[in-house]
């Protein structure tokens, strides 16, 4: 039985990968590009500042939606 157990893991864990190939990958749609861009700035800026914990996600927050106006 533990051999059973032992042979159908190692197959799952050998055919897991193979599943994660046949995913298509779609380009990002403009609203997404978007998003990513403001994400990449406001996170910049948050750097710039050194902003940590709470300040950081307060910053982030607000930033990311002063970004969207």
């Amino acid at each position: 039985m533990m051999k059973a157990v032992i042979a159908l893991a190692v197959f799952v864990l050998a055919a897991a990968p193979s599943f994660a190939e046949d995913k298509e990958t779609k380009p990002p749609t403009p609203a997404q590009q978007a998003q990513r861009e403001r994400m990449k700035a406001c996170n910049a800026e948050a750097g710039k500042q050194q902003l940590k914990g709470d300040a950081r996600k307060t910053f982030m927050s607000t930033c990311l939606k002063a970004e969207k106006s």
